[in-house]
């Protein structure tokens, strides 16, 4: 490697580190809080304007916590003012929201809460989480987009707590927060060095990528810490567990199943596929089984058809990302695009057999770069699903040199996938 390239590899991590992590801190949090306050003037979601009107105090204060630290040299105090910082620009919001929902605003949620606590709904009422083709068909045109549910059968247990009764704490999004916090809290308290988890914390909790959709949306941070809880336990050699936490991701959302596929890979390098394996395979198939039995069509109509382009309505989620621009903007270009996928697919998962990862933290980089390509290239996208490939590429930096001692002791390839 060059010197000018080893340079421009090392220049983001001297900025990241500078004044003990504490000045990029700070710039990150001066950032976020013009995107909260530009939120709240302009955005044309109300839920999201509701959040950037109180998220945007929540970053000022930790812009000036973050300088205070700075000026006094405390880096030690950013791993708590971190979860200090993500209870006052999400949880806060979160809790508002859904109060104010309670009392009767009609615009303090946005449409995947509605379809969470639909699903949960069916379930406790006919015992599948889903509507069949010929349901959604019959529901005014308005309607037949809340009437599919894109998501895997165990999503429907955020949804529950809504079928019992209309109060704050039976808002979809509470049970998302406490199972996403629950998570989090696992993950750092299985590794070891607190400094190096704030970076990564942050992407996965405070910036506004994962604090706007869980406040206003959220089924997909559950998932996405999961999978980063999932990785801890691989890093500190806890396979059964680390099974156990995926098979719950994949049991949410098939968003989940490129970072299992990974992770079984590893655990076979280690040696610890028969531990990884039931709970890995054994939670989605246990919450799938269920769903088919009773109406195996309208699982396929809802998870498969929907999101190919081939349901009642099209989907909303039309972000411009070089997937959709192909479906869009060439003849059959839905079919180039989806050619693309398939071809990037079959190489990322050549890839995975010929130089298979070795070390969690490569597992990451390899989850976080295969789940950008995905979501650039799939015709029908959104723009917060960012929110996967960034944290998992920055929380691969927790996981490194995390891996326990074994027979064959594994190398650490992770430059391979950083360059």
């Amino acid at each position: 490697m060059g010197s000018a390239t080893l340079a421009c590899v090392r220049l983001p991590q001297r900025i990241d580190r500078a004044a003990g992590g504490l000045a990029a801190d700070a710039a990150l949090y001066a950032i976020s809080a013009v995107f909260a306050l530009v939120t709240a003037l302009t955005s044309t979601l109300l839920p999201h304007r509701a959040w950037g009107a109180v998220a945007a105090w929540g970053y000022l204060v930790a812009f000036l916590v973050a300088a205070g630290q700075w000026a006094l040299h405390k880096p030690a105090w950013r791993l708590p003012s971190t979860w200090v910082i993500w209870g006052a620009t999400t949880l806060l919001p979160l809790v508002m929201q859904a109060v104010q929902r309670a009392d009767g605003r009609t615009d303090r949620a946005q449409e995947e809460v509605l379809v969470v606590e639909h699903m949960g709904e069916r379930l406790a009422h006919t015992g599948t989480p889903y509507l069949s083709r010929e349901a959604i068909t019959a529901l005014p045109p308005g309607e037949q987009l809340l009437g599919y549910s894109p998501y895997q059968p165990g999503m429907s247990i955020f949804g529950l707590p809504r079928a019992a009764g209309d109060v704050w704490w039976t808002d979809a999004r509470i049970w998302f927060a406490v199972v996403t916090a629950a998570a989090l809290v696992t993950a750092v308290r299985l590794l070891p060095t607190p400094i190096s988890l704030v970076r990564p914390l942050q992407f996965a909790t405070v910036l506004p990528i994962c604090a706007l959709t869980l406040a206003t949306g959220g089924d997909d941070l559950p998932v996405l810490a999961l999978c980063l809880l999932a990785l801890a336990c691989c890093a500190t050699g806890r396979y059964t567990a680390a099974g156990f936490a995926i098979g719950a991701a994949a049991s949410l959302k098939l968003f989940a199943f490129p970072v299992l596929a990974v992770l079984l890979v590893l655990a076979f390098t280690h040696g610890s596929l028969r531990r990884f394996l039931p709970g890995a395979l054994g939670l989605p198939i246990l919450t799938l089984l269920p769903a088919c039995l009773v109406d195996g069509d309208s699982f396929v109509e809802n998870v498969l058809r929907f999101p190919l382009g081939h349901g009642v309505v099209t989907s909303p989620a039309q972000s411009p990302f070089p997937g959709y621009l192909i479906a869009q903007a060439l003849p059959g270009g839905r079919y180039v695009a989806a050619g693309l996928l398939v071809a990037v697919g079959l190489a990322i998962a050549f890839f995975l057999v010929r130089r298979p990862p070795r070390t969690a933290d490569t597992a990451a980089l390899f989850c976080g770069w295969g789940l950008l390509a995905a979501i650039l290239l799939m015709p029908t996208t959104r723009f917060g699903y960012l929110l996967y490939p960034l944290a998992l590429l920055v929380w691969s930096s927790a996981l490194t040199l995390r891996e326990p001692t074994a027979t064959t002791a594994p190398r650490s390839d992770t430059a391979l996938y950083r360059l």
